[in-house]
């Protein structure tokens, strides 16, 4: 068996595209010749990696196995790359990285910024993912790097503690949970909720909570961004379980109180994912390190 890597890049280029033009588009080709270089693979691995629609296409089984194997072999090429590239070995090469709603938000922003500094060579790609789809892109070569917070358990995954994420309850001054010190999360169902929007992992981890002990949760209103939710809270739309370095940071320009939550999961460990730590290119391990640095820099403990 033969092929090349350019087949393989233009297989993962019509997988993620869902669609043979728009993978010949990014691969630089024209769709014939995608089409023919396609079928040419197929023919050399004796599977078909394809279900053709008119909507696009679809990967068969044997064509989910493959991409799982093809983003590995193209994601360390590229680690070779940005290795032996002219900047040096910290210096250039572009990073992925899956992340949840905490760190996009929060403090990822600051670390890049940092990190990128005097590094013109370099590129970084962050998404917010869901946890289940963060674990899952790591494993499948989709991301290098993964970041997230919970209780970790997946086989194949080196994961790198590096500090903590409380959750707590946001209330408006003055309303009836404000009183408590420390509150059980079942309790605080009974008010309206502010929450955040669909795609974040926090919403996902409570709708979670509420499910298991037979509740729903009693959105009242969702927003995009831990800010906006403070101010929903603050104007007495509702309450809402925020990390508590957000709360903080917010209760000194708005009016809202903060109150503990006594359930064992509102305290999280945040964690950095990756595959396997010694076959990063020198620029993943060192932004690793910076994420870290960071954190033990600002003692963020949130």
């Amino acid at each position: 068996m033969h092929f090349d890597l350019a087949d393989l890049r233009l297989f993962i280029h019509v997988a993620e595209a869902s669609s043979l033009t728009g993978g010949a588009r990014r691969a630089h080709l024209s769709t014939a010749a995608a089409s023919t270089r396609i079928k040419s693979f197929e023919g050399q691995l004796g599977s078909r990696l394809f279900y053709r629609e008119s909507q696009g296409v679809e990967l068969t089984p044997a064509g989910e196995r493959l991409l799982i194997h093809a983003r590995a072999i193209m994601r360390q090429v590229d680690y070779v790359k940005s290795d032996f590239s002219e900047y040096g070995n910290s210096e250039a090469g572009h990073i992925r990285i899956f992340a949840n709603t905490t760190a996009v938000t929060e403090f990822m922003p600051e670390v890049l910024a940092e990190f990128l500094g005097g590094k013109p060579g370099m590129t970084i790609d962050l998404q917010e993912r869901l946890t289940n789809d963060i674990f899952r892109g790591v494993l499948d070569g989709a991301a290098d790097l993964g970041v997230t917070s919970g209780d970790i358990k997946i086989k194949g995954l080196e994961v790198i503690p590096f500090t903590v994420d409380r959750l707590v309850v946001v209330v408006p001054n003055g309303h009836l949970l404000g009183k408590e010190e420390i509150i059980a999360f079942k309790d605080t169902l009974k008010f309206p909720y502010v929450g955040l929007h669909e795609g974040s992992t926090l919403l996902q981890f409570l709708k979670a909570q509420v499910t298991e002990i037979g509740e729903t949760l009693p959105l009242r209103i969702q927003v995009y961004g831990f800010e906006p939710a403070c101010r929903m809270i603050e104007a007495g739309v509702g309450v809402g379980i925020l990390p508590e370095s957000s709360a903080l940071r917010y209760q000194k320009t708005m009016k809202v109180s903060i109150v503990q939550l006594e359930d064992d999961w509102a305290t999280r460990e945040r964690a950095v994912v990756v595959r396997e730590m010694a076959s990063l290119p020198e620029s993943a391990k060192t932004l690793v390190n910076a994420i870290l640095t960071y954190h033990n820099r600002y003692s963020v403990d949130s």
